[in-house]
This record gives structure tokens, sequence and C-alpha cells, in this order.
């Protein structure tokens, strides 16, 4: 900015002591405009009448009290010190928020970060010392923690900028902190990649960066690099430098294994440097922190905590041990001797020590806590535990040749006192667990009815529980739980023995129901209440009793009864309009009832109806009710519904594309299955019909190279793409495009053209998570390391009859360090006998593993009864049965006009399944 002026006729506006101040756009071009006429200040607050400038009457006296700038000009030496017509040029609009909030009533021009800039540009050129602190006053306010002002990150950067150019400190002290404290809700701005490097870097270092896992960092950082590589703002050395700087401050051993894997995609050298160090951590972490504790270089590996910390996630990284937490909540100055002894004591597991280290340590981390007690064991705003695992592949409809279990060797009998004492189990209700609501146990099929029976005590609070798939409750445990639980609304039982019993409970009188005086007579029992039920796979529920608890729910949001007794009788008695989720495959109900639920519930979004073939049927086993009239099934939803997650097969028939807009247009999660083959415009359609498509499952469908091409190219949101048992004239081509948000890729029997050059390029076009392919003959030994090196970051990889993968073993399978589950059938006769020990020890995140005997090359597998990893849930072993003919080949012979194989006949599955305290062999006749 500039200053310049000259006076004329400004004798009388002296005399009152009110000038006349023209300012000019420092930017604007020489004018030989005449001045414009004078404004009063009170005018500013209105448009201005022009952008380059301005002439306003103010007071002369304080402008001189206000601001050096005008003191020295004013009140100086200079020819403007006795002239009424004073001519400056600066930034217009600066000046004149300076001069309003000189002139305006205090308190009726608040600083905003709409103002802020423009006030900070004026006050420095004017030099108005009291703005400039109340700049720096606001302007810090920000930063505090008791200010609930969010400002939006562009108005951040553009202040960080001009506070560089101009050296305006505090504002550089402050930036950084406000980032760190907000980082969770910066990373999801589009102006994040435009925050410059070293702002960025001073808010990754400051102390107060609040992130909810180091993940979250890392792909912050990533996406940061990625869009600075693609800009021509540094130098290829420098952003080079800077993206090295900015990794480096990744606490690389509190990432995910599949994350840090999957790193290695575009950056290599710090994926795998992350992957060796989790690794290091899994073989022996207590050691390595000890080490770490001696050094005194803990802050690699502390997990985030700080007073804004508001959640913390640790999910898939099975590295992180009790002593994580410890070393994360304990103060910085606390000596190497104290951290060593607290971080052997947390690995004792009795806690020997633990109140005396209670009375020396103290967290300052959280508000919330006293101490580090109350870290561990005194929580008591937690209101939801999550406590499931994998379910067992073994389910009911099986049949089971044999079975036998043994305690685990490896079991802790002391640690598993500590807890049978910690509340949950115990006599009385623990202060820890007094506010529980929600309690998932999912899969816990060593649950029995007397665990329930103790769960009960969380009567008072206990609102949601999901016991899915835990096997041994029975229906007279699950209806005590009921009859002592009647706060619960939600329920999730599928695959559980809930029965006509625990139905004569839920539409049972309740004695307590606070709804006394309700007019509806349904609303004083249990049933009415329920605002969640899941009894998908419940088989012990007869007709009637069915019936009468689908009449008793009014209120019920989401509903499944897939694999149930659920018939026309039972649906035609639902009177409920809030459903927002329905699922009724694989039942016997028909249009007859079904069309008038879906007429009612007008917020349905999710509905699923695969299976149910008696919706062909214009007439159930009910007849209409008098005057109802209803259309097909098609119909009927596209009349009513905007649904999100569809699963269809029978009587779903659409012919062309305006048949399911606008209905389908919010779509997210499609499955189509038997019952129905989609047209090739419907499907080549579906990007069109459903533009923000995520999830795309067909079965039976006739597909070809236009359509998955067209999915691949133009559906930008599809991460999921299953294809099954597809007919049609697919080839490589339809996989030659890129689909960069694709995460998940089944292809069973419908591509056995693919090549090792194919799945070379698969790798270069997506970014699997996730792998399955059935069918694939073509393939060798070389598909392995495509596969490993291409998709670090898989978590599940499905190979069955996909020609000789395994048949020099599996070294480049158990190099993707991130694999959860894994199945290998006909792949080649080259799977050592260690294998499942091997697989263990190798992949640590390894869950479920699911193997062919005839592919062993030593006839069969060892099977260890304490696995090494933590994380191990089953272990399946596929039988063939042989003909003489066929020798030791898993096919019987072809045909002798085909060369296609007679499809393998599995004898049995042999099941190896690890809980917390024993392991389980079944065998059963089907193939799992």
């Amino acid at each position: 900015m500039s200053a310049a002026g000259d006076g004329e006729d400004g004798a009388a506006a002296a005399a009152a002591d009110t000038l006349v101040l023209e300012i000019t756009e420092a930017a604007a071009s020489p004018s030989s405009a005449p001045p414009p006429l004078p404004i009063p200040v009170s005018a500013l607050a209105a448009p201005l009448p022009s952008a380059t400038v301005l002439a306003v009457r103010a007071d002369r006296s304080r402008l001189v009290e206000s601001s050096s700038y005008f003191r020295a000009l004013l009140g100086g030496s200079f020819s403007e010190s006795g002239s009424g017509y004073v001519r400056i040029s600066c930034d217009l609009a600066a000046a004149v928020q300076v001069l309003r909030y000189l002139f305006e009533p205090p308190g009726s021009f608040p600083i905003s970060h709409h103002n802020f800039l423009p006030l900070l540009e004026g006050a420095l050129f004017l030099a108005v010392e009291s703005l400039l602190a109340d700049c720096e006053r606001w302007f810090r306010t920000v930063r505090s923690r008791n200010s609930s002002m969010v400002v939006p990150l562009d108005f951040i950067i553009e202040t960080w900028y001009f506070a560089q150019k101009h050296g305006v400190t505090f504002v550089e002290d402050v930036c950084p902190g406000y980032l760190a404290q907000n980082f969770v809700q910066v990373i999801s701005s589009r102006s994040f990649v435009h925050i410059p490097y070293d702002l960025l870097c001073s808010t990754i270092e400051s102390p107060h960066l609040t992130v909810d896992s180091e993940k979250q960092l890392c792909e912050a950082i990533l996406s940061w690099i990625s869009a600075s590589r693609q800009s021509c703002e540094q130098s290829v050395s420098n952003s080079a430098d800077n993206q090295l700087s900015l990794l480096s401050k990744v606490r690389v051993c509190l990432l995910p294994l599949g994350f840090a894997a999957g790193t290695k995609r575009n950056c290599f050298e710090f994926g795998n440097n992350a992957v060796c160090m989790i690794l290091n951590l899994l073989k022996d972490s207590l050691q390595t922190l000890l080490y770490t504790v001696t050094d005194d270089n803990l802050d690699s590996y502390r997990i985030r905590l700080t007073e804004y910390s508001k959640k913390i996630v640790l999910s898939g990284c099975p590295q992180l041990t009790t002593q994580f937490l410890y070393i994360s909540a304990l103060p910085t100055d606390l000596d190497a001797v104290f951290k060593r002894t607290i971080v052997s004591d947390v690995n004792d597991g009795c806690f020997n020590h633990y109140n005396g280290l209670v009375k020396k340590a103290k967290t300052l981390s959280f508000r919330n806590f006293e101490d580090l007690q109350y870290l561990l064991l005194r929580c008591p705003w937690i209101n939801e535990i999550n406590l499931s695992i994998d379910t067992s592949v073994i389910l009911s409809k099986y049949s089971i040749i044999s079975s036998r279990s043994e305690v685990r060797r490896d079991m802790n009998q002391n640690l598993s006192s500590y807890y049978m004492q910690s509340g949950l189990y115990g006599t009385s209700v623990n202060p820890v667990f007094s506010n529980i609501s929600k309690l998932i146990l999912e899969g816990r099929n060593d649950i029995t009815d007397m665990n329930l029976l103790e769960i009960s005590m969380l009567k008072s609070s206990l609102c949601y529980i999901n016991i899915k798939h835990c096997t041994l409750l029975t229906d007279d445990g699950i209806s005590t739980l009921l009859l002592n639980c009647r706060k619960m609304h939600s329920m999730v039982l599928s695959y559980t023995s809930f029965g006509n019993h625990s139905i004569q409970t839920l539409c049972s009188l309740d004695p307590s129901d606070s709804f006394s005086y309700h007019k509806d007579e349904h609303a004083h029992v249990m049933a009415f209440r329920l605002q969640e039920l899941h009894l998908e796979g419940c088989e012990g529920i007869s007709c009637a009793a069915m019936s009468q608890l689908v009449s008793n729910m009014n209120i019920v949001k989401s509903l499944c009864l897939r694999e149930t007794s659920l018939a026309d009788g039972a649906l035609c008695n639902f009177v409920g309009s809030s459903l927002e989720y329905l699922d009724i495959s694989e039942t016997v109900v028909s249009m007859v009832s079904l069309a008038p639920v879906i007429r009612r519930n007008s917020n349905l979004s999710c509905l699923k109806t695969a299976g149910c073939r008696n919706l062909l049927f214009e007439q159930g086993e009910v007849q209409s009710t008098s005057g109802n009239k209803y259309g097909r099934f098609l119909q009927e939803i596209t009349s009513t519904c905007y649904l999100e997650d569809v699963e269809m097969g029978w009587a779903f028939c659409p012919v062309r594309v305006d048949d399911l807009i606008p209905s389908f247009s919010k779509v997210r999660r499609m499955t189509v299955g038997l019952g129905t083959t989609l047209p090739e415009n419907i499907l080549h359609a579906l990007p069109e019909i459903c533009p923000f498509l995520e999830s795309l499952v067909l079965r039976f469908q006739v597909i070809s190279d236009r359509v998955v091409r067209n999915l691949l190219e133009s559906s930008t949101n599809l991460q999921v793409l299953c294809l099954h048992y597809c007919l049609g004239s697919l080839t490589s081509f339809s996989f030659q495009t890129m689909a960069p948000a694709l995460r998940i890729l089944r292809l069973q029997w419908v591509t056995p053209w693919i090549t090792n050059d194919d799945l070379t390029i698969l790798t270069q076009n997506c970014n699997l998570v996730e792998l399955s392919l059935s069918g694939c003959k073509l393939l060798d030994s070389s598909s392995q390391e495509i596969i490993s090196s291409g998709w670090p970051n898989l978590a599940c990889l499905q190979l069955e009859e996909c020609g000789q993968i395994t048949l020099d073993g599996v070294d480049s399978i158990l190099d993707c360090k991130a694999l959860e589950e894994v199945l290998l059938r006909h792949t080649g006769r080259g799977i050592g006998r260690t294998i499942i020990t091997d697989a263990i020890r190798e992949l640590p995140l390894l869950r479920k593993l699911a193997l062919d005997l005839c592919d062993a090359s030593e006839g069969g597998y060892d099977t260890p009864n304490v696995p090494e990893g933590k994380m191990m849930r089953s272990v399946r072993m596929s039988r063939c049965k042989k003909s003489a003919a066929a020798g030791r080949s898993c096919f019987g012979e072809a045909p002798p006009s085909s060369s296609i194989p007679k499809p393998v006949q599995h004898r049995e599955t042999i099941v190896l399944e690890w809980s917390s305290r024993q392991l389980t062999t079944t065998v059963v006749e089907e193939r799992l």
C-alpha cells in the first residue's frame, strides 16, 4: 500500500473538525474522472457506489486518536495536516472495514471470518493498535477449547498466507493448533489438499493433533501428497523431500496391518517398512516397548490421545496391546524406570502392583479421567460393548457325522478368573457396566443360558442385544432374558433357538408398562415397543406364534424374518407403518399379504424378497380382504417406495428402463438372483437408473462385455461387483478399464478365459481388498505373484477350480500379510502338510482358512491344537469322492462328447473351530 495527498477547498471542513477522506483502490488504474461525492461514515454499511474510489466524511480527532498512520499524516509536518480533503491509496475494502470499526458504536460491528482479513490488513496499514489487539483476541478465541466457533478451512489457509507475507506472528501461532484440534473435520474439507506444506507440517507436529486413528492421519497425508504430485507449484525435488518428511511423521507401528500393506502399491518403501515394523511388534511387542522406554523414545508408540479426543479406533491392529494403552495415557514427565515398571506390570495380567501404580501415575490426556484406574476399569460413560466374533460355519441344517472338543492348552486360568469377577458375570452390577444399553455378542457360541441370566443384571439400562449365532442358547434362556430386561426395544436373534416360548414373553402383558393408559391394547406388551427384530433362520417358530408376534409389532422399523415360517396368514396381521427395513427372503408369502405392507410403509428403503416364489402367484394361502386390490410386485414397489437396498428374484421383471425410474434412483446396493432374468437394456442402463450404486450382485443372469464394461466405466461409486453363475459372451475386454472405486470382485464360474495377462491388467485397473475366482482353468503358479504384488492389501482371497495355482506351494500367497480369509480348493496338488501352521504364523490377521485335501502334496495337513496366531477362528478341509476310473483325480471322467469334467462331488468337510476355551473338531456330510 502507498499514501499520497493534497488539499483543496478544505477550510470549512477543517473548522468543523471534519475532513473528507478520499480512498482510492491501490490496484486501480489512474482515472481522470471528477472526485466522488462525499458520504457519511454511517453509509459505509450499505453497498458502495464505486469499487475503485470513495470519499467519506470523517471526524479528524477520532482518526488521529485511533491511528498512528493518521496521527503522523494529519498531525505532523505533512501538507495534509491542515487540509480538509485528504487522499490516500490503499486496499479500499480494508479501509472501509477499519472506518466502520472506528466510527460505529461498540459491539455493533463484530469481528467474524467474513471481515477478519480486511480488518487485519487495514489495521496493519493504518496502524490502528486497538483493532490489531481486537483481531488477535478474536483469532485466539477461535482456537479456544471452550469456543464453539468453526471457521472455514479456506479462511485459515488465506489467513496463513497473509500472515507469512506480513509477518503476523499470532496467526502463525494459532493456525497449526486450530487445525490440529479440529483435524478430523479439516480432512473432510475439499480444501484440505490446498493446505501449504509448512502449515500442514506444523499441524501434524502439534501436541494437540487429534485423530480417530493413525490410519486416518496417514490417509490424509497420502491424499495431500497425491494432490501435490499433480500440481506444478513445487519443484520435483522439493516436492519429493516434503512428501517424505510428512510420511516420516506417521507412527507406522500404530497403523492397521492391512492398510499398511495397501500403501505399498503407491509408496512401496514406506509401506514395506510399516509392514515390517508391525510384524516385528507382533512377534514381541513387550520387549520392543521395554527397549523403547529405556531409550526414552515412546512417542512413536503412543496412541494420539488429547483433551479433544472423542473416539479412538484401533480395529485391524492386533499389534496394539494393553501396554500401548498404558503408555499412551502416561504423562510425558515420568521417569524411564517407572515407565518400565508399568509396562511390565500390565504384561503380568494379574495387576499385582496396580494399586501402587494408580497412586503414582495420573493421566493428563482426558479431562474425564482422574487416574489410570478410570482408563481401564472406571469408565462409567461406556454404554456399548461389542464382543462379536466370526460366526460358526456349521448351521443346524447340516448333517453332523461326528464332533469332539478339547480344552485349549494355552488358556490362562488367572486371566479368566480376573474377568469372571469384573461385573458382567458377578453377583452385583459393577459401576463400569451400569449404563450399558447396547450389547453385541454375535458368534459367541460358547455363551449359555446361565450367561444370559447374568446379563439380565443390566435390566435397568439394556435396550439392544445381538446374540446372532449363539447356538447354545435355548428358547427358555432367551425368554428369561426378555422377561427380565423389559426395556429392550432392539434384538438381533438370528440363528438361535428363539421360538414360541420367547414369543409368549414378548406378547404377554407387562406389569411395569408405562403405557398403562394407551388406547391401543397392544401397547401393554413388550412386542409393541420393538423397533428392531431380526429372526433370520429361527426355525422353532410355529405359524400361530409368528402370527401372534407380527400382529403385536406396531412401530417396528427394522424387521428380518428371512428363512422363517412366515406366511400370508401372519403377514396379513401386520399393521405397522414405520418400516424402513424388511427382509422376508426364502419365505412363502405372496402379494396378497405383501402389497398392503408396502403401501402402508412409504419410508421403506430396504426390501429383500429373494427366494419368495409365491410372489409370482396372484393369490396366496389366504383370501384377499374385501376390496383389497393389488398389482404385480414391480408395480407396487415402484409406486410407493424409494429404495436404497434391494435383494430380489421371483416376480421382479422390469422390461423398460422407465419401469425403475425414479423409484430406484437412490439404490446403493442391489442383488438380483434366481427367479428373473433382467434384459440387457436394463442391465446396461443400471448406472443411469441407480447413479449412486455401490454394490451389485448378479446371479444366474445373462451378461455381456457391453454390460460389464459400462458398469465399471459409468458407475463411479461401484465398490462391489459379484457375478455368480452368469451366462453370456464375456471376454477380457470387460475388465480393460479403470475402476478406481472397486474393492470387492467375485467372479464365480463366469470367466474361464482369465489368464495371467488378464490378472495383471486387473491389478493395474483396480485396488481390490477381496478377490474370488472360480473356474479359471488357465491360471498357474505365476498367478500367485501377480496377485500378491498387485494387491498387497488383500483381506480375502478365494480360489476354486483355478488351474494349477498352488502346484508349487503357496509362498506368494503368504506374502499377502493382510489376509483374513483364504479359500484354496482344487488349485493344484502342491500345498504342504504344514500349511495351517504356516498360514497362522505368516498371516497374523488370518481368521478363516478353507482347503481341499485333494490339493495336499503329502496326502493331508497337520492341525495344531493351539494356533500361534491370535485371530484364527476356523479351518475347513473338504474331501472328495473318488471313483476307480478317476484314480487320484478330483474329477470324474468326461463324457466322450465333452471336454468338460464332471462336477466334483465332496464327500464331507472337516471343520476345526477355536473358541477362547476349546478346539472343536466337527465332520459334516456337506461341502462347506
